[in-house]
């Protein structure tokens, strides 16, 4: 057995290499048993080295189990934080909503309420375009808390002048109609009431953010919109709201339906407030319903 195995590893073999057309010898070689073995072990070791140089860098992450579990963990981790962040985001916009509904339902705001919107009402709400001004309340605008909650309105209810303000301001029409019930603050009548066809699109007066979207006892479907320069325009008794917290709308675009929802309505119509720092305007002095 013995010497079969050293026959073998001594024979030679001859490699010759002929044309298909002639089978004329075009070269030739020879090797033993034990070159090739050789060989074959040379290329196995050149193998493994280059597939282990390739499992270390380029082919890493399909071939290294700790990559894998580090990738996993790291992107575990930010998903935990975006989470945390959108948690908190969520709780602030909750609060911020809960109170413009205490204040646009005309229910009592509490010393803590007032503070919680003072801390909430700096959340932006959605990310409007850059040419439009974020809801950033200022002094003026938090005031509106006060204004809206039915507490006096002596001394701070004045007629704003177009000229000091709004006179380059063109105001879309947010709805054609008959004006019903005028503005009338002495008796806590803020805006005006528009009475028009059923089913007719209520549109923004002006490009804003929405800040409000929602449905209140006693004025149904509201939606309220911020414009820059602290201008605040509310939409009350709406059938179907079109538009929601966080959208960015542009002068003229539908927002609403006009309805009849809420304890405070008596037919289909729109009840349109516009509101300045924190002090109801007419809206008849800026906008024709006709």
């Amino acid at each position: 057995m013995k010497y079969k195995i050293k026959k073998i590893f001594r024979s030679r073999f001859l490699f010759v290499i002929r044309k298909e057309e002639d089978f004329a010898v075009l070269n030739s070689f020879s090797v033993t048993a034990t070159k090739i073995l050789l060989l074959g072990i040379l290329f196995l070791i050149i193998s493994f080295g280059i597939s282990l140089i390739l499992a270390k860098t380029f082919l890493k992450s399909w071939f290294d189990p700790a990559f894998s579990s580090a990738e996993s963990t790291e992107l575990f981790i930010n998903l935990s934080d975006r989470v945390d962040s959108l948690a908190l985001e969520v709780v602030k916009k909750d609060a911020y909503i809960q109170n413009i509904q205490r204040i646009i339902g005309g229910g009592e705001i509490e010393d803590e309420m007032a503070q919680a919107f003072s801390d909430t009402a700096g959340f932006e709400i959605g990310m409007a375009k850059p040419e439009l001004e974020r809801f950033q309340p200022s002094q003026g605008s938090q005031s509106i808390i006060q204004e809206m909650s039915g507490l006096s309105l002596e001394g701070n209810v004045q007629s704003r002048s177009p000229s000091t303000l709004m006179s380059s301001t063109y105001f879309f029409t947010p709805i054609k109609g008959i004006v019903l019930a005028i503005f009338d603050p002495q008796q806590n009548h803020f805006g005006v009431d528009v009475v028009a066809k059923e089913n007719e699109a209520v549109k923004s007066i002006l490009d804003g953010t929405v800040i409000f979207s929602s449905w209140t006892l006693e004025t149904g479907y509201v939606l309220a919109i911020q414009h820059s320069n602290e201008l605040i325009s509310i939409y009350k008794h709406n059938s179907v709201i079109l538009k929601y917290v966080g959208d960015v709308v542009r002068s003229g675009e539908i927002i609403s339906i006009i309805g009849n929802t809420g304890e405070l309505s008596s037919g289909p119509h729109l009840h349109f407030e516009l509101w300045y720092q924190g002090s109801p305007l007419n809206p008849q002095e800026f906008i024709s319903f006709d």
